[in-house]
């Protein structure tokens, strides 16, 4: 049976942006810092669209980092509830907010590769690990499960993320059969990690 481990706290204070500030989740009603929410406004024609650069113009309205949140923000018609107006939502608004999750991971995840601030390949990898220059792994969801348990063994307290495919991960690197990546201890890690801590979040919690 696959398992991560849990998440460290090295990265969970990191926020994504410093000038994110607390805001009303529209599901809970708890007051949650802006890193931990999904923003969404509304176009001119009542349009609900996702927001998460926080460029568009117009009214923020927030729900929690999670699938089953903003499963139950479209189905109780929260977002109309909350502006106090009849609103439309994109078909499949929560099919909507994943794919730019993951858009937005593999993108920072890129942008580590050019940068040359990540490891391949199961050696590398292991021996940047025995070295402890890794902030944290990215690997494969099908992976091999001998591969798996053993670096999973090699990590120990490391936080493993594991939301793509090979498949997603070779196109995004430009490699072939990419399995294990690690991310070395810098400025970028935290970037990367929030991106794909997010996505995390949103799909398992």
């Amino acid at each position: 049976m696959r398992f991560c481990l849990p998440r460290l706290p090295l990265f969970e204070t990191v926020k994504l942006m410093k000038e994110d500030k607390e805001r009303r989740d529209i599901v809970s009603g708890s007051v949650m810092d802006g890193a931990d929410l999904l923003r969404f406004t509304v176009t001119p024609d009542n349009m609900v669209i996702p927001d998460f650069k926080k460029k568009l113009p117009g009214k923020g309205i927030y729900v929690a980092c999670s699938m089953s949140s903003l499963k139950i923000a479209i189905e109780k018609n929260l977002f109309a509830k909350t502006l106090k107006k009849n609103v439309k939502l994109p078909e499949d608004l929560a099919g909507m907010v994943e794919n730019l999750l993951r858009k937005k991971g593999l993108e920072a995840v890129c942008l580590a590769k050019k940068a040359g601030d990540l490891l391949t390949g199961f050696e590398k990898v292991a021996e940047a690990l025995k070295k402890d220059k890794v902030a944290f792994l990215l690997e494969a969801k099908d992976a091999g499960e001998d591969g798996h348990e053993k670096m999973l063994s090699l990590a120990k307290n490391l936080k493993v993320f594991m939301l793509y495919g090979v498949e997603e991960l070779d196109k995004a690197l430009d490699r072939v059969n990419t399995v294990h990546v690690a991310f070395l201890k810098n400025d970028m890690a935290k970037m990367v990690y929030n991106d794909l801590n997010k996505l995390d979040k949103f799909l398992n919690s």
